[in-house]
């Protein structure tokens, strides 16, 4: 049986919740003039979510990144499956010139699955399908008309695990240019040989043995000889797939101040599973959960102030 509210005026009414007294008090000081701003303000908790009002994943309160101006990826309702499993759904963001953008999440979660979108290395793995837009410069990547080796020459990417070629360091640098016909002639060749070790931190410690076997060099500096590799062919984009990951503290912070020093030329995609790591190089910061884009943002502003429970909930160590 429904009751009926009690009304009775000689009944004291219990005193509200400090915080609910505390936002009424708040509320009858501004009064009915204050301003959206102030309402809004005073609905955000410290983590900046807003109480009462979860964020959904797709939700302008989730994504709430700037837009790119002129981005050099452009990527809308990007949506992958292998076989009958959907591994990315609906995943839309940019990629801002002259910016690491970090992709953070747990394990299985899709960001280096989307990595492998960019420049279509998920093609090579028979019965897989991506649905959705991807444009480098505008193009669509996957036009009938793109050559995909020219693609991947125009998107360099580093892995997990250091690959050098089984060759000298010299022809683990030169393999590239070569191939694309970069050079007409050795010393061009030699330029860009010197050119790319020295961007990538290696040359002093290389520059007398050239002709070793590129296998032969620390895991540190074999990872620098794949950036080496990578930007030798000039491309546009680099992609990096949790490049620090089997390195030790002091490899890995000459390739962070690598990549650092990197942006200024190029757009950076990197995976990695370090939060301290993404927020040293990125500038904007992606999380992916189940597939999903959950959150994009500046760095400070996501490692600060998530808009979303499960970002919260993963940077603060809840889970992942």
């Amino acid at each position: 049986m429904n009751k009926t509210p009690d009304n009775n005026p000689s009944r004291p009414s219990l005193p509200p919740p400090a915080a609910d007294a505390a936002e009424a008090a708040m509320e009858e000081a501004l009064g009915a003039h204050g301003s959206a701003a102030d309402r809004g303000a005073r609905l955000l908790k410290p983590s900046g979510r807003r109480g009462g009002i979860p964020a959904e994943p797709h939700s302008p309160l989730a994504l709430d990144s700037p837009p790119i101006a002129h981005p050099v990826f452009h990527c809308k309702d990007v949506n992958m499956f292998y076989g009958a499993k959907q591994a990315l759904k609906n995943i839309t963001l940019d990629v801002a010139p002259r910016q690491v953008l970090a992709m953070i999440g747990p394990s299985g979660c899709g960001k280096s699955t989307f990595l492998r979108c960019l420049n279509r290395m998920n093609d090579t793995i028979p019965n897989t399908r991506t649905t959705g837009t991807i444009t480098l410069d505008g193009q669509d990547i996957f036009a009938p008309e793109v050559d995909v080796a020219q693609l991947r020459a125009r998107i360099g990417m580093v892995f997990q695990k250091p690959n050098p070629f089984p060759k000298s360091i010299f022809e683990n640098v030169a393999y590239g240019p070569r191939i694309h016909g970069m050079t007409r002639s050795r010393a061009e060749l030699d330029e860009i040989v010197c050119s790319s070790l020295t961007r990538a931190g290696l040359w002093d410690e290389v520059k007398d043995r050239l002709n070793a076997p590129g296998t032969g060099l620390s895991g540190g500096q074999q990872q620098r000889l794949c950036i080496a590799r990578t930007i030798a062919v000039q491309p546009e984009v680099i992609l990096m797939d949790e490049p620090c990951s089997a390195l030790d503290p002091v490899a890995t912070a000459r390739v962070e101040d690598l990549i650092d020093e990197l942006r200024a030329q190029y757009a950076i995609v990197i995976v990695t599973h370090s939060m301290q790591q993404a927020a040293r190089v990125s500038q904007r910061t992606a999380y992916f959960h189940l597939g999903e884009l959950i959150e994009i943002g500046e760095t400070d502003r996501i490692f600060t102030n998530p808009r979303h429970r499960l970002t919260e909930d993963y940077i603060t160590g809840r889970f992942g």
